[in-house]
């Protein structure tokens, strides 16, 4: 993932890697010069839900991504507010992009997705209603959990733990290898 600050919020000034001591011995991180800021880079903290709709056999929504190119389908992501805890974020989330009412939620697990700089925290949510799309997902899928496939990064690994969960083996498709 590129880095968004080039120079300093607070001064203006370029910033430039900086080897410095920190509490866990020296790190290099972008800090300014001038002023000392440092970009800290933490990762974001992501929250995805697995839906089993409750009034669909227990079928797992998937949904396509407007933005997305090619025809993945995946869970159900977003980012938490400030002030929300992180089961009333994928809340909002699942209502928002699904129109969804969330009955109850499990936590799955807590993912590294380096990739992306993020921590993806990941529920199981047992959900009913009409399945209404906002625009920034193009389409959706329900699938019989035993049928589902499961991608080899990121939200894939809390899928196929929520899948062995329930004794089903998961599959992984393959990936084209990222350059």
């Amino acid at each position: 993932m590129s880095n968004p600050y080039r120079f300093c919020p607070s001064c203006s000034t370029e910033l430039q890697p900086v080897e410095q001591l920190e509490d866990g011995g020296f790190k290099t991180r972008l800090r300014c010069p001038a002023c000392s800021w440092t970009h800290w880079n933490n990762p974001t903290p992501v929250l995805a839900a697995v839906i089993e709709c409750a009034d669909r056999d227990g079928q797992v929504l998937l949904a396509r991504n407007a933005a997305w190119s090619g025809r993945m389908f995946a869970l159900i992501t977003g980012f938490m507010e400030a002030g929300e805890t992180a089961e009333e974020g994928i809340t909002r989330e699942v209502a928002e992009e699904t129109s969804l009412e969330v009955l109850s939620l499990d936590l799955i697990g807590v993912y590294d997705f380096q990739r992306m700089n993020q921590v993806i925290i990941a529920y199981h949510a047992l959900a009913r209603g009409e399945i209404r799309l906002s625009p920034e997902l193009s389409e959706y899928k329900l699938y019989a959990p035993a049928d589902l496939m499961c991608w080899p990064a990121g939200t894939g690994h809390a899928l196929a733990d929520w899948l062995r969960g329930r004794g089903i083996e998961p599959r992984y498709m393959d990936m084209p290898r990222r350059s």
